[in-house]
């Protein structure tokens, strides 16, 4: 059998290496900063004041890959920090009133800014093992809105959440066995039965 001339096998090659080229590959983060606003849009387990962002970035970053993860490792470090001195604080505060069973003045007027950096150890804590996407209590929600400038956070975004969690726990319909249709909630909102 004939053989092609050796430039077809050369240009076959060089095909395939520039087939491989075209992989992709990621070489910088693009970061957009939104400041924070009262959300309207997510629905938190309790209370009102959800978070929520302006709706234009107000800055631009860019980082390599390395950048990056060094920023994001120094940013959760942070914020495992905070939380093990509220975790701390707690502590001190359960120990002042023997586990919440007698009233301590003491304790009532205990603040993070009790609790010091020498009585936490985040160098021993493996950052990347702990859970950042925590729920934040109401009250830590409306102190981020203010330190981030909102000035007036609306109070009747508590009462509509309640009502949306009010709703998510009756769902479906009360039929049983069978669908009437004159009585199935479901059948009246145009859906199949519950």
């Amino acid at each position: 059998p004939r053989h092609g001339p050796p430039s077809a096998a050369t240009s076959i090659l060089k095909r395939q290496k520039q087939l491989r080229r075209k992989n992709v590959r990621f070489d910088q983060v693009t970061v957009y900063y939104f400041a924070r606003r009262q959300g309207f849009t997510s629905v938190p387990s309790q209370g009102g004041s959800s978070l929520g962002m302006a709706p234009r970035h107000n800055s631009v970053r860019s980082y390599t890959l390395c950048e990056f993860a060094q920023e994001q490792e120094g940013h959760h470090r942070e914020i495992l920090r905070e939380h093990l001195k509220e975790e701390k604080l707690h502590a001190k505060k359960m120990k002042l009133t023997k586990n919440g069973t007698v009233e301590s003045e003491e304790a009532e007027g205990l603040t993070l800014e009790d609790v010091s950096d020498d009585d936490i150890d985040v160098e021993n804590v493996e950052v990347d093992d702990y859970f950042f996407l925590q729920p934040l209590p109401t009250k830590r929600r409306r102190a981020l809105l203010r330190a981030s400038g909102v000035h007036r956070i609306d109070a009747e975004e508590k009462q509509e959440l309640r009502a949306i969690r009010l709703s998510r726990e009756e769902c479906g319909c009360d039929c049983r066995l069978y669908c009437d249709p004159e009585a199935c909630a479901c059948s009246q909102a145009g859906i199949k039965c519950q």
